[in-house]
């Protein structure tokens, strides 16, 4: 949806559904193009953060796509790394890997197992997250500006990136799963519901401090069937709570709130900045 011509936001409808962003240019024509990206999120986008800190993304984990570990849960891409392609960027480099990194088209934040609140399964929530950002934006940009000035200094601003374009890249957000996850695993299903509105408004609060460090360019994905998680499957099924499909009833069903809160609460922001 297209609100204000300073805010610009793509709700994804379903973790699997894919688009693009658009923004206007200064001639009044459209076009996809983001010079950056900043994700935020958990495993669903996690390229390397968790791997990187904590326990290591062993084989067959990446063997599809990659060949070998790509500090991805998966065996291959995941939807983070098709919106790159789809945007003509590089895949982002994961702001806790140290090795081999390159931040001149963004960072991604996400780390797997995290969550919007804590604890989650993860110590990087997403207040975590939003503090590395804008540490990040800080100390690189002040680099940025001294080498800029300074030629003699024997680093190199290729792989920093451009202050300008913090207001001009995309932001990514895919997380919300694991609140659910550990709710159930913690509390009773009614619990779990009645903590909805409090996990999207901590989501809501994220999104609002970005917007105050200059991010105009939002794409939210919503969480996906969490019921039909082969997890949830095997160990979450009991006598009369599961669906026709063979999936956790209550699962999906706290998940489809948390989807249409999380629209009605980034609606009600769009139309309040």
């Amino acid at each position: 949806m297209i609100m204000e011509e300073h805010w610009k936001l793509v709700y994804v409808i379903g973790i699997l559904a894919l688009g693009f962003a658009v923004k206007s240019n200064a001639d009044g024509s459209i076009s996809c193009g983001f010079p950056a990206i900043y994700n935020f999120g958990d495993s669903n986008s996690d390229t390397g953060g968790i791997s990187a800190t904590l326990n290591e993304i062993l084989p067959p984990n990446g063997e599809t796509f990659f060949g070998h570990p790509a500090g991805r849960a998966s065996d291959g891409r995941l939807i983070i790394d098709f919106i790159a392609e789809g945007i003509k960027l590089p895949y982002l480099s994961a702001y806790m890997d140290s090795i081999g990194t390159n931040f001149r088209h963004g960072a991604n934040f996400a780390t797997g197992g995290s969550s919007v609140r804590p604890p989650g399964f993860s110590p990087f929530n997403l207040g975590i997250q939003i503090s590395q950002f804008i540490q990040f934006k800080a100390r690189t940009t002040t680099l940025y500006n001294q080498l800029s000035l300074n030629r003699r200094i024997p680093l190199s601003i290729s792989n920093l990136p451009r202050p300008a374009e913090f207001s001009q890249a995309l932001y990514t957000f895919d997380i919300g799963q694991n609140d659910l996850g550990h709710g159930f695993q913690t509390m009773s299903e009614k619990q779990v519901r009645d903590s909805i509105p409090d996990i999207v408004g901590e989501l809501s609060k994220a999104i609002h401090i970005l917007y105050k460090e200059g991010a105009r360019f939002f794409w939210i994905h919503n969480t996906g069937p969490l019921g039909c998680l082969p997890y949830n499957v095997i160990y979450g099924k009991k006598p009369g709570n599961v669906d026709k499909n063979g999936c956790v009833k209550a699962q999906n069903e706290a998940a489809m709130e948390f989807n249409k809160q999380l629209k009605n609460k980034i609606t009600w922001f769009c139309r309040s900045i």
